[in-house]
């Protein structure tokens, strides 16, 4: 360990871009954490998602975060000390984690499946397709046009979205256990069960 700060509540999401650490910090929202110097973080902003945060991706100047029963958020981080919201989604179930490729947020909605949010107008956010994934999707992850979503206790599900409104499932792989995180690098899913 060569640094630490606590974030004040449950840390159960973070992206790192440049040198802020986005953590979705459970009920206390989105927290910024300037990690220029890693041994000494410093927080520089924060935004009350109004629930639960938790998971969070940043692309460009907005930060999606997964908000539990408020959806989906979408956060202007243009100016990291003082963080607005531009609108929210409503998945309708309880959104746990989120992917954005392109002009598209992917929402990993408990029970609801995965979720395909547009958001290239980020101010109207609209769903244009979902997947039932079959247990709880807790966490995903999107490389080139396939979604690997952690699924619970239904293991890894990969799901090809392609056309975000016809998704169709291309493969699984029963895990185990719950598996509840993602991450794909090259050819290999590593999944936290």
């Amino acid at each position: 360990e060569i640094g630490f700060y606590d974030t004040g509540d449950d840390a159960l999401g973070i992206y790192v871009k440049d040198t802020i650490a986005y953590v979705a910090d459970g009920n206390d929202g989105l927290r910024l954490i300037d990690v220029s110097d890693p041994t000494n973080p410093v927080e520089i902003g924060f935004y009350d998602t109004g629930d639960y945060a938790e998971g969070v991706y940043v692309k460009d100047t907005i930060a999606y975060v997964s908000d539990w029963n408020d959806g989906l958020r979408l956060i202007n981080v243009a100016n990291p000390t003082s963080p607005t919201e531009i609108s929210f989604y409503d998945t309708g179930d309880i959104a746990l984690g989120v992917y954005v490729k392109d002009t598209i947020a992917y929402v990993a909605d408990y029970w609801d499946g995965l979720r395909f949010i547009n958001v290239a107008n980020p101010t109207n956010p609209v769903e244009i397709g979902f997947y039932d994934t079959g247990g709880y999707a807790w966490g995903v992850y999107v490389k080139d046009t396939v979604a690997y979503v952690a699924d619970g206790n239904d293991g890894l599900r990969l799901i090809n979205v392609s056309d975000p409104a016809n998704p169709t499932e291309i493969g699984f792989y029963d895990t185990g256990d719950d598996a509840l995180g993602i991450y794909v690098k090259d050819t290999i899913a590593y999944v936290a069960d």
